[in-house]
């Protein structure tokens, strides 16, 4: 049988590490017993080789179920332990990697692929609101381990430090934990902003640090839905 689906370019890539792109699309996370398991997006696992156990990562109760419930963030993940190889992808997004060292990073919940249960986690509210108060919410991971984020498009860093830098909140990806965003409304300008359909604010950066942008404001929204 021939075929190009057969070149070297189309077949798992063999490596020793843990986290390894087979892509710019697909993920390959290597797990074991003696490894850490991984904490996912719902429904990113597209394949998976040896024995694997999926299940729903809770949220250890107290304030972070409430958060949970309130806001939906954090809700669809899954655990996944096992012996063997699992693969990961989402829409055939971009997907890139960061290594926390004891450090921390605040992320787009919609952007988060994987990451290692030894990160902790937490959902953290922008612009000063409550959350149950209605404000914006994302994901804070913290600690030491392997990130995996998505991007629709070609992710493209940005330096907060020079200057104020605002970003669409649907386009932002993630950003360094230290920058505390504030939202800028934009009520004037409301129908010439973001996508058009009314959206008068933005998340406003500055100070040191970056924030990462993807080419895009999500997909369309369908009315009605």
């Amino acid at each position: 049988m021939r075929s190009t689906l057969f070149d070297a370019g189309n077949q798992e890539r063999q490596t020793t590490d843990r986290w390894a792109l087979q892509s710019s699309k697909m993920l390959r996370c290597v797990l074991n017993p003696q490894a850490p398991e991984i904490v996912s997006a719902a429904g990113a696992m597209v394949a998976y080789q040896g024995q694997m156990d999926f299940s729903y990562q809770g949220s250890g109760g107290g304030m972070k179920l409430l958060k949970k419930m309130a806001t939906g963030e954090g809700a669809n993940m899954m655990r996944v332990r096992g012996q063997g190889e699992v693969f990961f992808a989402r829409h055939a997004d971009e997907i890139f990697l960061i290594q926390l060292e004891g450090d921390a990073i605040t992320l787009n919940t919609r952007s988060m692929l994987a990451f290692d249960s030894t990160i902790q986690w937490d959902i953290r509210s922008l612009g000063g609101a409550g959350f149950m108060a209605g404000g914006l919410f994302n994901l804070f991971l913290q600690g030491q381990g392997m990130v995996a984020l998505t991007s629709d498009g070609p992710p493209m860093l940005l330096d907060c430090s020079r200057q104020p830098t605002y970003v669409d909140p649907q386009a932002a990806v993630c950003w360094s934990a230290n920058l505390q965003p504030q939202i800028k409304n934009d009520f004037k300008m409301g129908s010439l902003i973001g996508r058009g359909s009314g959206e008068s604010f933005q998340l406003a950066f500055h100070g040191p640090g970056f924030v990462v942008v993807q080419p895009s404001e999500g997909p369309p929204v369908i009315q009605g839905s």
